[in-house]
Parts: structure tokens; C-alpha cells; sequence
């Protein structure tokens, strides 16, 4: 499979859609655990983003995409999940260097550079009930697969271990964050950033399956 910059727009605004399909259950959740804001958040910073893409209608780098994406994302958003995504796209475009054309090879950095970003920018850890419970697993799934595989089936076998992390959350006292205050009784629901963390990658996979 190749994509090249115009594949990771259309994909980007189909994220920019699925998040303001869900951003009334995001923020659900999140009002269970926090300010009860993270679906608006989402939505705002992705918007955004999108405003960002139609600017860029004619490049061809698949890192000003991504890179621009990080900027635009956390120019319009304050909180800390702004800084996670940022430091995930601009890791993940630096990956790429100056390639228009990406290879399954290149999705595959794509994806755990976006992972390495936005853990070393959060310094939580898998239990602590955070988007990395759905994100480190997502990645080490991929990092285990095949090369041999296709790039889709390699992704859709992540983002099933994704998942398993994302509904594990719901079972888990919240370590990090606003929540942690919350002690035991954060514990009982899924963690907002974890969903919408769940959302992205699955859009993604939804994508690549539809070329």
C-alpha cells in the first residue's frame, strides 16, 4: 500500500467527523471522571486541524501534514491532552523526513513514532488509566507483527489489542490526572482519553480497508 499527503488529509478529516459524531459520549465519560469537557476539547482541537488542512491543499510532505496537524492541534487547545497529540504528529512526521509517498514500512513508523511521542510527552505507563492504555499496546501489537503481513492486517490486529487496552480502563483506578483524585471511584469507567484515542486508530484502519 502507498499513501502519499492527500491519503493522510482525507484521513485526518474523516477523524475531524468521527469525533464530532462522539463527542457528546466523550465528553460523557469524561464528566464521570473530570471537567466533563474532553469531547468538546477533541472537537475543537481536530477542527482545527481541519481549518489547517484546507490550507495546505496542495502539499506534497506527508511530514508538514502531520506536522502541521501537532501545531494546529495544540494552537487551539490548552489542556494537556494538546501537548500529547502535538508532540505525536510532529514525532511521527519527523519519522518521515521529506517522503510524499509512504510504504506499509513507512504507515508502520508513522504509527509507533506517533506512539513514542505522545508517550514521552505524557510520562504516564499502561495501568495508570490514561490514553496510553490504549495506545502502547496498540503499538507493541504492531511492532510484533509480521513483516510479511499487509499493512491492514497488521493494523487491524493492533488496533484489536488497542482496544482490549482502551476497555480494560474501564476496570482501573485512575493514577494520573484530574481523575486520580477520584481514588476508587474512578473506577467503573472507560477513560475518555483512551476512547478517543481508540477512535483515531480504528478511523484509520476504517480508511486503509476502503482504498
Amino acid at each position: 500500500m502507498n499513501l502519499n499527503a492527500d491519503h493522510l488529509t482525507r484521513y485526518l478529516k474523516t477523524v475531524v467527523e468521527k469525533i464530532e459524531e462522539e463527542k457528546n459520549y466523550l465528553s460523557e465519560l469524561d464528566r464521570k471522571l473530570g471537567d466533563g469537557d474532553h469531547g468538546v476539547t477533541m472537537s475543537i482541537g481536530f477542527n482545527a486541524v481541519n481549518k489547517k488542512l484546507d490550507e495546505l491543499t496542495d502539499e506534497k510532505k506527508v511530514k508538514t501534514v502531520l506536522t502541521s496537524a501537532g501545531m494546529s492541534f495544540l494552537d487551539a487547545v490548552g489542556s494537556s491532552v494538546g501537548p500529547l497529540y502535538a508532540s505525536g504528529f510532529i514525532k511521527a512526521g519527523n519519522a518521515l523526513g521529506d517522503k510524499e509517498e509512504l510504504t506499509d514500512e513507512d504507515i508502520f513508523s508513522l504509527w509507533t513514532s506517533f506512539v513514542d511521542g505522545v508517550e514521552h510527552r505524557s510520562g504516564a505507563k499502561v495501568g495508570d488509566k490514561t490514553i496510553l492504555d490504549t495506545l502502547i499496546p496498540f503499538r507493541e501489537s504492531l511492532k510484533e507483527t509480521s513483516d510479511s503481513d499487509g499493512i491492514v492486517e497488521r493494523f487491524s490486529k493492533a488496533v484489536k489489542a488497542g482496544k482490549s487496552g482502551m476497555e480494560e480502563t474501564e476496570n482501573m483506578q485512575s493514577n494520573i490526572g484530574r481523575s486520580s483524585r477520584l481514588g476508587e471511584r474512578s473506577i467503573g469507567t472507560k477513560d475518555p482519553g483512551a476512547t478517543s484515542a481508540y477512535l483515531i486508530i480504528q478511523t484509520f484502519l476504517s480508511y486503509i480497508e476502503s482504498l
